[in-house]
């Protein structure tokens, strides 16, 4: 077969429970699971142009949409999906083999091997393709990011401590009424300085645990 088998070492056991098979059948659906979910995050932070999140770009594997022109679907993912699917499928097949044996044998083992050694046939060729032609080639949408970033209304929490409860909300209000930014408003106020600004809403800053002081400089415990 070119798969390396090995005999059981109890054999009047490996004829009457599968056993060993549904566990090997869950390790593949688990990571078929957790690949399928890494395809669906992709596909929704790639949305868009226009009305999606559009938070990064995925390769473009086809000339696009029959019925859109212009539009270019996350084909990849969607081979993911459609092979997790299947991998899913399949560890069903094996979980009711396994319950279907009676007394000392289970004559529905054929069933079961083909499942399990096809699921995991497949999912190795998708991780491969999935790699080569999608992950590799994620660029990050940087300006659109940055963008949305700036214009959140929860940013002004951020500067609570430096322009106070009152001011933080009239900012966040003005922001979700105008469209303009949390960074555009404060500066225009003239409530905090432009250097000051920058370090309180770099990012980094507030998307990692650290403690700042009100200068806005990282404190060292």
């Amino acid at each position: 077969t070119g798969y390396p088998l090995e005999l059981a070492d109890d054999l009047v056991d490996a004829t009457q429970n599968i056993d060993p098979l549904v566990h090997a059948s869950a390790a593949l659906r688990t990571c078929a699971v957790n690949l399928t979910k890494i395809a669906n995050d992709l596909r929704l932070m790639a949305s868009g142009p226009i009305a999606g999140f559009g938070e990064i770009r995925l390769p473009a594997r086809q000339p696009g949409s029959s019925i859109m022109p212009g539009k270019v679907n996350p084909v990849m993912a969607e081979v993911v999906n459609q092979v997790a699917f299947r991998i899913m499928g399949n560890d069903l097949t094996v979980t009711l083999v396994a319950q279907a044996g009676q007394l000392e044998l289970n004559v529905m083992q054929p069933v079961a091997f083909h499942a399990l050694l096809e699921s995991a046939d497949i999912l190795a060729n998708v991780l491969e393709v999935f790699t080569k032609y999608c992950v590799t080639g994620i660029e990050a949408n940087a300006e659109a990011t940055r963008a949305q970033a700036e214009s959140i209304p929860g940013l002004a929490t951020a500067l609570n401590p430096y322009i106070g409860y009152d001011a933080a909300t009239g900012i966040a209000n003005e922001a979700l009424a105008t469209g303009r930014s949390i960074r555009e408003l404060v500066l225009e106020r003239e409530l905090m300085d432009e250097a000051l600004l920058d370090r309180v809403l770099q990012p980094e800053a507030l998307t990692s645990p650290r403690s700042l002081d009100f200068t806005g400089e990282e404190v060292i415990a």
